[in-house]
């Protein structure tokens, strides 16, 4: 392992921010994240392991050891009833696994193509999209526990997932993600209940849903090789009934608790956000929930941007909107 002091992570993540961790290093076997536990308990400093970088705001200078995770591979095992167990290490870009299994013609993961990050992130936030999310198809994973330092292995409802959420989110950095193994069955029925994709005929395969999946994601989110972003930057808010019925015309998606999913998108829209810039900080001028690096925006920016989206939201809705990236 190459252990890097003053470790620049400014090329490991998708907003683009300038940051360096006081130690740093890419993980390539499982058991350099035990070598990373020994540094931090000697130096004192936290231990933080990073993905892809996709779902992260970075400050300028991080006081901790920091290891991106870059393991690889990808295994399929048949069972007999027809299923397909997929497994892929942590370090796995998530987009590139997915299109993968379509190329084996393996469903079930079409609904959740083009989401930037890894594998190994991606069940942290049980991640989501058009109708479908990760808990849904994961079976098992397998993760490295940073306070009892070995392997430990959880079922999908060991996970104990929500909405964008898990018991790793929960348990802050005890857990890190080593490999996630999905459950896809022969016997398939395509999820075509999203808006852009009601419009594909009933019989569709995956790999035309997974296609036009790529190309409306494409069409209204910003690739983030061109304008730094973290993707969706808050939840959708979940409220009580009497909340929503209280603002006139938001998209809203009952759920089965009797509360009520908001569209964060429209709520800071509404607000007329859209498109509003401090500095280099922006608010996507195709869609209101996504926050931007105009090149060379700062922690201080972004953060101080995100605290006035809240603040208005809050103010004209009486709604708490929730950060989605993490901050570190």
């Amino acid at each position: 392992m190459n252990l890097i002091p003053d470790f620049d992570l400014s090329r490991l993540n998708t907003m683009g921010l300038a940051s360096h961790a006081r130690f740093g290093a890419v993980i390539s076997t499982p058991e350099e994240i035990d070598e990373l536990t020994g540094l931090s308990l000697e130096t004192g400093l936290p231990l933080r392991i990073l993905g892809g970088g996709s779902n992260l705001v970075l400050r300028d200078e991080i006081a901790a050891v920091v290891g991106v995770m870059g393991t690889k591979g990808r295994t399929v095992e048949r069972r007999a009833d027809g299923t397909a167990l997929v497994t892929a290490q942590a370090g796995e870009d998530w987009s590139e696994f997915v299109g993968w299994t379509i190329a084996q013609g393996i469903p079930g993961l079409e609904n959740l193509g083009g989401i930037p990050g890894t594998v190994g992130a991606a069940p942290v936030q049980n991640i989501g999209a058009y109708g479908v999310e990760l808990a849904e198809r994961l079976d098992s994973l397998v993760v490295w526990d940073l306070v009892d330092r070995q392997r430990r292995r959880f079922s999908a409802q060991d996970c104990e997932f929500s909405y964008r959420q898990s018991l790793f989110k929960r348990s802050g950095n005890r857990f890190v993600v080593l490999e996630a193994t999905f459950a896809l069955p022969d016997t398939w029925t395509a999820n075509l209940s999203y808006p852009g994709l009601d419009s594909l005929p009933a019989d569709a395969d995956a790999a035309t849903i997974h296609e036009r999946v790529l190309a409306v994601r494409g069409a209204k989110l910003p690739n983030w090789r061109l304008l730094g972003n973290a993707g969706s930057f808050f939840h959708n808010p979940i409220v009580r009934s009497e909340v929503a019925d209280g603002i006139a015309n938001v998209p809203r998606y009952p759920q089965r608790d009797g509360t009520v999913k908001l569209s964060a998108a429209w709520l800071i829209e509404a607000c007329g956000l859209k498109g509003v810039r401090e500095g280099q900080a922006g608010v996507y001028d195709r869609h209101a929930l996504i926050l931007v690096n105009h090149g060379g925006a700062t922690y201080a920016e972004i953060a101080g941007l995100a605290s006035r989206i809240v603040n208005t939201v809050r103010e004209r809705f009486g709604v708490a909107l929730v950060q989605e990236p993490i901050e570190l």
